[in-house]
This record gives structure tokens, sequence and C-alpha cells, in this order.
């Protein structure tokens, strides 16, 4: 058994991983990235990357459909669903390769292949053939994706999202279980691509909105377009030979159904890759699930006697975002504090931004609606918001379908947060980012400046009906728009 001594032990070569390292190589040479699995970053090889290649396929047969629409008679979109998937793959793997390449930079010495687990707080077993003695440890190990056991049915016809890049041709039918971002980008997708298609949630929950109104009205949107029911009534799942029957209640004409499927994909949330660190040996607090409790401003483990320890965390296996702009911020707060450690500082983190890469796009900014609520009162908050459906430049487009809502505190008229349902709202999302962490008012916000036609007018008649709702007061003072400590 080889033995060697580090300063800094980052498990997990990914987004968090990488970023960690970089930090933590301010302070030390003696900084080693472990890694057991697949090259690359879950983003580029079976996230944000791919699915994007799908989605933009979907959407050039969609535009073919239409045409029409604009005049233009090109007749049905022929998909060659072989050439479809081989681009996504291809083009996936060039951006592994480029992450790869990044990583040359790292000594072979300190890259290490193998699964790593505590031994004690400050010893990893790497493989069967090394002990790592660190002085501060990092786990970035990220996640994988999760199925509900009442799916096991399914057998071999259950998969998850990493599986659906790997597909030569597309299935004739897929039912997905999941009405959270990945389950509507690629319900959506897949049934632009001519997949028959239905998509089943749980609780009413849609994507990433939790304003009612928004929410409505992205059902309501969604459904003309394929089959969701985001509180779906489902009986049974059962293997019926090459295919998975369902049997559910249907939504609208609440008939029992027994419909069969090619594939079941459950895009039901990912898990954190935990299981296999011993991290019972590490004296680390852990929540029910099994995470460590962490401070999100500093990414510092708790002990199970409820002081700091030694251990950082970062990324999706924190449990708290899994986006990559998280991920990587995650990762260089948790490089920094354990390169300097015992000295340790808060890292500042971004004001919160989700996107989902649906037509129409979803995003929210900030804090929620319930969140405003919680944090100003019922009465403490001010609501806006404008319809994409007459708005000019949209309409130019045929792509005037769409809602957003705005929030803003009474008083001092900063602005909180927003949610977005519409076109191309990936750009006005960063935009309302970009106000929020300049702590900025509704009146300062529409003092910028708004070409013509543009969808930003869309979102200056947003503000304007947010400042009408407003009752100014005081000018605010600094504020805090962060969270607690994560956990």
């Amino acid at each position: 058994m080889q033995e060697r001594n580090v300063e800094v032990a980052i498990i997990g070569a990914g987004t968090a991983g990488l970023s960690a390292w970089q930090a933590a190589r301010q302070y030390h040479d003696e900084v080693v990235l472990i890694e057991d699995g697949k090259p690359g970053t879950t983003c580029a090889r079976v996230g944000c990357m791919p699915s994007k290649l799908l989605i933009a396929a979907a959407e050039s047969a969609h535009q073919v459909e239409d045409a029409a629409g604009f005049g233009i008679r090109v007749g049905r979109a022929d998909i060659d669903d072989r050439a479809v998937m081989a681009r996504v793959r291809r083009e996936r793997d060039a951006f592994v390769d480029s992450v790869l390449k990044s990583m040359q930079q790292i000594e072979p010495a300190n890259l290490l292949a193998g699964r790593a687990r505590f031994e004690d707080a400050h010893t990893l077993r790497v493989g069967e053939e090394l002990l790592l003695r660190a002085r501060t440890v990092i786990i970035a190990t990220g996640s994988r994706p999760q199925a509900p056991r009442a799916f096991a049915p399914a057998g071999d016809r259950l998969i998850d999202s990493d599986a659906v890049f790997e597909w030569q041709t597309l299935p004739d039918s897929l039912a997905v279980f999941g009405a959270g971002i990945v389950g509507l980008e690629l319900g959506q997708a897949l049934s632009r691509l001519g997949v028959r298609l239905r998509l089943f949630g749980k609780s009413g929950s849609l994507g990433p909105f939790q304003d009612p109104a928004v929410r409505d009205y992205a059902e309501h949107t969604f459904n003309a377009a394929f089959y969701l029911d985001p509180a779906a009534d489902v009986d049974t799942i059962e293997r019926d030979g090459e295919q998975v029957a369902i049997t559910f209640r249907e939504r609208g004409s609440g008939k029992r159904l027994t419909e069969r499927f090619d594939y079941l994909l459950a895009a039901t949330g990912r898990r954190p890759n935990l299981d296999t660190l011993a991290l019972e040996k590490a004296g680390l607090a852990l929540n029910d699930e099994g995470v460590p409790l962490y401070n999100r401003f500093t990414m510092q483990c708790q002990r199970a006697d409820g002081e700091a320890s030694h251990v950082f965390i970062a990324g999706d296996a924190s449990q708290e975002l899994p986006l990559l702009h998280e991920a990587n911020q995650q990762g260089r707060i948790a490089g920094h504090n354990a390169g300097r450690y015992p000295e340790r500082r808060a890292g500042r983190r971004s004001t919160p931004l989700s996107i989902a890469f649906t037509d129409p796009q979803m995003a929210t900014v900030g804090l929620s609606l319930e969140e405003a609520r919680q944090r100003f009162g019922c009465e403490g908050i001010a609501e806006g918001g404008a319809s994409f459906e007459d708005q000019g430049r949209a309409v130019v487009m045929r792509q005037n379908r769409g809602l957003m809502r705005l929030y803003a505190e009474h008083g001092s008229g900063q602005f909180l947060g927003a949610e977005l349902f519409g076109p191309r709202v990936e750009h006005l999302a960063h935009l309302l980012a970009w106000a929020l962490e300049q702590k900025m008012g509704v009146e300062r916000m529409l003092e910028m400046p708004y070409y013509h036609p543009v969808l930003e007018e869309g979102l200056r008649s947003a503000l304007r009906d947010l400042n009408r709702a407003l009752l100014q007061g005081p000018a605010m003072g600094e504020r805090c728009l962060e969270y607690g400590p994560g956990g």
C-alpha cells in the first residue's frame, strides 16, 4: 500500500472540482484531483450541452412546420433521426474533448484515478493501492439520475436522461415522468422530432415556476403542443413485451387509459454521489438524506460535534442547485477556503438565476413570489407583469405567447425577483439578474435605454406595471438578498 501526504485532496474532477483545483493551487502545489468515472463534466457529457444540441434540432424542425404561418410553404419536415442523434453525439464529444484538454495543465502525478473513500477524517483510500493523507478535503463528486422504485417493473425499458444521448435512433413513443426542467426540455424536443409522447408530473409543479399565474399559463401553452399532466394520476406501470404499459387517468376526459410506450424516461431528479465515500468516518454532520451540513457562504462542512470541519463541499454533491454556474462558484469558494485553511472567508453568492430552454423559455430570477412574501410580508411587496401576446417584436416573430411577473418591495422600490415565460427570456432574465446584483430600484431600471422593436420593451411594460403598484417611501439602504447557511 502506497502512502502520500498532500495539502488539498479534491474528490471529483467535474465542474466544481476543476474550479476548486484552480483556486486551491494558488496556495499550494500539493493539490490532487481524484476521479472515478467517465471523463468530462456532467454539463458537457450528459447535461447542458447535449440537451441543447437536441433542442436545437427540434427547433429547426419546428421552424419548418411553422413556416406556413409566414406564407412560406415547404411541406412537412423530413426528420432523419439517425443523423440528428449522430450530430448530438459528435458535438457532445467535442465539448467533452475541450474539457479534457483543459485538464492537461494538471500534472499527471496530481490527477489520480480511482474511487476515494474516507478511512478517517484526514485519510482517503484511493482504490486499493493508495492511502492519501490530506490537510483539507473537498467533496465535489457530482450527482446521478435517480428513479423511484415504482418504475422498476419497466425493466430495461426504463431509462434516465443520460441514456437519451446515446440513442442511435429515436423511439416511436416515450412516457416522460417528471415535469421539471429536464423533463420539459427533453419532452418537448422529442415531441417536435416526431416521438409520440406523454409527460406525467407529480403534485402539480412545473419547471422552476412557483407563481400560480405563470405556472398555469405555461401549463396551458405546453398542453396545446403535447400531452402534459403536472399532477398525473397513474395506476400501474408494467412491462409488456418490448414496451411499457402505463395505466392512468387522462387529463381532461377523466378516462382510465392504458397506453404502451417504447421507453419510460425518468426525469425525476438527481441524487448526490456520496454513498461510497464512507462519510461516517469523516466525522461529519449529515442531514436526513446523508448530505453533509455546510455553510453556503464558505462551503465548509460541519462536524458531528457542531464545530467547523476541514472538509468542504461543492457542486451537485451539495444538493443545492444543480447548475454549472453555481458549481463553478461553489468550487471556487471551497478551493480558496481549503487552500487558505484554517483561515476562511465568506464567498459572494450570485443572484439566483434559473433558465429552461423550452419554447417558450422559462426563467426565474432572485426571490420567488412566496420567498418575497415570507421575507417582506404579503403587504410588503408589489407585483406587476405583462403579457407577450400583444408584444410587438414577439408578434413579428410569431412567438407571441408568454407572461412575465415581477416583484418589488414597497417603500424602497427595490426590485426583488421575477418569473418569466416567453420568447428568448434567457436574455431578459440576465438583464434582471444584473439589475438585482446592482440592487437597482424599479424606477432606475425604467431609466435604462430600450430600443424599438425589441422584446425588452415587453420587460419595460412589466416594470411600468410594477412601478404603478408600488407604494414609494424612504430609500432603502444596503440589504442582503442572500439565503442563509445551506445544509
